[in-house]
């Protein structure tokens, strides 16, 4: 094998920063669907509420397994033919969930679409390896919006193309676009391959050794697991109060996606004050916006303006604090940005899938205002956790001598993984000061 190596250029191309975003976007955007579609597949199979609930739930488990089994392989094989696989993968499994006539094969499917759709989270360290130093916050927001209006408008799209007669016909589109995306990527992407000499196993042993190597990616983790939790309570059981309550259809249903549209524009600013070194003070607002959002939900039950307000101040919150938690995690360590990420997301989304069993649970024995009572609960842990352990990193830091802070913001400290000597940032918020990374062609 040849390997040719070039420099990072000094700034990531947009182009290719949108095609991410949108790959990013289309991709999360299969684990989404099923939301605003979860009374009807109810009914089309003869399921309660209970049962469909698990559609998320058991969707999200696939999507914590694909993080830890499938995502280190971001740092081990070539990208771009890895995430090509992956698209491929994922097509196959829509086309399965789309035909499946009972929850004996529904659920199966509905986990190897979860976990082929760990496909979104290779893109975003893709996209922060491309980056240089200086914009890497900036482009791993601008591709996290994308995933986040992947989300936001997979509800919208799902209810709207499930009136034209049936909800099995979103799966055979979202199939067909995601076989689109293999050819788009396959042509877009550049080869790109990271040097390590780790194999499969310890790759992925440590993957669970950096989780206690590294404070930061603990506390980001932390926020991440409350965060998923409480943003999955919330659309887990939507779709039931508006169809039960409110008597919408699926098309109206899926309208409320867009009422968390201004989540994603939250997300370049997340990342904009990541750079700046500001990441304590987005992380504390965004946590208490997550806790004042649940006080307008529980009057949702009787206001659909409330409803809607809640709706846009937790996805506020929400994706605000998921863009801080990621940039941070990636000044870490450059050359495992897939592994940091699988770490974290394997605990964000196991956050999600408690966080969504729960839910749909509560709903079909409390109601809405169990919902909301679990919902208030994920939040305010997460609030809780951020106002003390911020409070004692920044108590940390201001006991550190000007001369000492300075030098360890600009000498990484060393790290020793899976045989390999790494460098980990030893100040959160710090700026990068590493060498960009590589991009190789085989």
């Amino acid at each position: 094998m040849t390997v040719a190596v070039a420099p990072v250029p000094a700034r990531m191309s947009r182009v290719l920063v949108l095609v991410m975003a949108v790959a990013t976007g289309l991709t999360v955007a299969n684990n989404y669907y099923a939301q605003p579609l979860l009374p009807l597949i109810g009914r089309d199979l003869h399921l309660g509420a209970g049962l469909s609930g698990l559609i998320v739930t058991v969707a999200q488990a696939g999507y914590a397994l694909g993080l830890f089994f499938l995502l280190p392989l971001g740092d081990l094989l070539e990208r771009r033919r890895l995430v090509v696989v992956l698209s491929l993968a994922t097509a196959g499994g829509l086309v399965w969930l789309g035909t499946a006539g009972s929850a004996a094969l529904l659920l199966p499917a509905a986990l190897a679409v979860g976990a082929c759709s760990v496909l979104a989270q290779v893109l975003v360290p893709f996209a922060a390896s491309l980056a240089s130093d200086h914009e890497r916050g900036q482009v791993v927001g601008m591709v996290m919006s994308g995933l986040l209006i992947g989300i936001l408008l997979a509800r919208t799209l799902a209810g709207f193309l499930a009136e034209t007669g049936t909800w099995r016909v979103v799966y055979f589109v979202a199939a067909g676009a995601m076989l689109a995306q293999a050819a788009v990527l396959w042509w877009r992407l550049p080869a790109w391959r990271e040097r390590t000499s780790l194999h499969y196993g310890s790759l992925l042993g440590s993957v669970v050794a950096m989780m206690g190597q590294e404070p930061v990616l603990r506390r980001r983790a932390l926020y991440g697991f409350f965060s998923f939790g409480t943003f999955s309570v919330l659309w887990t059981s939507l779709a039931f109060l508006l169809a039960h309550r409110y008597h919408y259809s699926s098309g109206v249903i899926g309208l409320f996606g867009l009422a968390g549209a201004a989540g994603a524009v939250t997300a370049t600013v997340a990342g904009r004050l990541s750079d700046r070194g500001h990441a304590s003070r987005s992380t504390l607002a965004a946590t208490t916006l997550l806790a004042l959002s649940w006080l307008a939900l529980w009057a949702g039950s009787s206001s659909v303006v409330a409803l809607i307000v809640g709706v846009v101040v937790l996805d506020i919150g929400a994706q605000g604090l998921q863009i801080t938690n990621q940039s941070e995690i990636y000044r870490l360590r450059p050359e495992a940005r897939s592994r940091l990420t699988a770490a974290y997301m394997v605990t964000y989304f196991i956050g999600g899938a408690i966080g969504s069993a729960v839910s749909a649970f509560l709903y079909g024995h409390l109601g809405w205002d169990g919902v909301c009572l679990v919902g208030a609960s994920f939040a305010v842990a997460d609030l809780v956790a951020a106002l003390a352990l911020e409070r004692r990193r920044t108590a940390g830091g201001a006991q550190r001598s000007p001369a000492s802070t300075q030098d360890q913001g600009t000498r990484p400290a060393r790290t020793q993984t899976g045989g390999l000597v790494v460098q980990s940032s030893a100040v959160e918020g710090a700026p990068s000061h590493r060498p960009p990374s590589t991009t190789s062609a085989t």
